[in-house]
């Protein structure tokens, strides 16, 4: 973990030791802590990967803390971690393990009736798409994943939401190393990054327009010029999103580097996407998005564009039981990709049977370690357990 990283959950969990320390003192019931957690297990077999058995664990501890200053004001805070191990087998010769200890979320925000303030390690997400998302620009959360596990990023958010249901989003962001969704080459560590976002209704549904800016270390890419170094990065987008007996929307993002540096000069990405559950049985929700992506080096020019398409099932077997499928398809590279799940619930206790077939090598705009493990051909089972 960075040293910034651990500065900023230090500061966070001290704080939250001084307000448990007073709330001992005082008992004030405007006060209210929660401890919560997530444990997860899987075994994995694909018996064409290099090691083809694998066994992992996940540990999610969470706290929360609320503190209301009055009825129209509130202080919370929420600190968890991510306790990640895995072993895979090649029986009976070969073995690695993996594994890891990082902060998941780190944050503390003031709110009021209209206004929120967030600082710290957590997720920012927005945007109409649900599987092939544009606008998946600080998150990594892949539609296939039953976990939803996503990491966060470091910075500070705030939301004023105007009485008509506008709203109006700033952030600034700094720290975060890894290069997140649709990034070409890591961000500069000099400067924060920054944007906004403005979401507003619309007849029969609603409507967003959202910009950010960065500085782009372009040491470790392939650039067409001397002395690599910083160069800005812009993004804008749209989206919009309609519920008119069917679901329909719309998401499309431009990003512009201010320097050549070839055809990742330009990447427009856009998606359209309908969903419509059908009265069939318990009802069967279909879910069907288009996603196009273009590098160049010159705007708007299409040289060598990515289609894929997208298609989700999902259907209720009973009130404890459900099946999903999901099937992705790259025109360009004529592959497919194909996950089914069937999921059991009991109370806290969830079990996932996954079955997958897949390219062994993935061109998946999204990836995250779910992309790993479904490579290939296989299956999964899945033990979820929430306190």
């Amino acid at each position: 973990m960075k040293f910034s990283g651990w500065i900023i959950m230090m500061l966070l969990t001290f704080q939250l030791q001084t307000v448990l320390a007073q709330d001992t003192l005082r008992k004030n019931d405007n006060d209210s802590l929660v401890f919560s957690g997530q444990l997860s297990s899987w075994i994995n077999y694909s018996h064409k990967n290099q090691l083809p058995l694998w066994l992992g664990a996940r540990y999610i501890p969470q706290l929360n803390f609320n503190h209301n200053i009055s009825s129209k004001k509130l202080i919370d805070l929420e600190v968890s971690a991510n306790i990640y191990g895995a072993v895979g087998v090649h029986p009976f010769d070969t073995s690695f393990a993996d594994g890891s200890f990082r902060p998941y979320r780190g944050w503390v925000r003031y709110s009021t009736n209209q206004f929120e303030l967030r600082a710290g390690l957590q997720k920012i997400n927005f945007g109409s798409a649900s599987i092939l998302r544009p606008l998946m620009w600080f998150e990594l959360v892949d539609p296939r994943d039953p976990l939803s596990i996503t990491t966060g990023v470091w910075g500070l958010l705030g939301r004023y939401y105007f009485l008509n249901n506008s709203n109006i989003w700033l952030w600034g962001l700094y720290g975060n190393d890894d290069p997140k969704t649709w990034e070409v080459g890591k961000t500069s560590q000099r400067y924060p990054e920054f944007g906004g976002r403005f979401q507003t209704p619309v007849p029969a549904g609603e409507a967003g327009i959202s910009f950010h800016h960065r500085l782009v270390d372009t040491r470790g890419l392939d650039v067409p010029f001397p002395d690599p170094g910083d160069i800005a990065e812009n993004r804008v987008a749209l989206d919009a999103k309609w519920d008119i007996g069917v679901g329909l929307w719309f998401e499309g993002m431009w990003i512009h580097k201010t320097k050549d540096i070839g055809e990742l000069t330009n990447q427009l990405v856009l998606n359209a996407g309908t969903d419509y559950t059908f009265g069939i049985g318990n009802g069967l929700n279909v879910i069907f998005e288009q996603l196009l992506i273009s590098n160049d080096q010159n705007a708007f020019s299409f040289s060598q564009p990515v289609f894929f398409s997208a298609l989700s099932l999902s259907y209720p077997i009973g009130i404890f039981d459900s099946a999903s499928a999901m099937f992705y398809y790259n025109w360009s590279a004529d592959q497919s990709y194909n996950i089914v799940n069937w999921k059991k619930q009991f109370k806290r206790f969830y079990v996932y049977l996954i079955a997958y077939w897949n390219p062994d090598i993935y061109l998946l705009p999204q990836q995250q370690d779910v992309a790993n493990l479904f490579s290939g051909r296989g299956i999964q089972i899945m033990a979820v357990f929430n306190h």
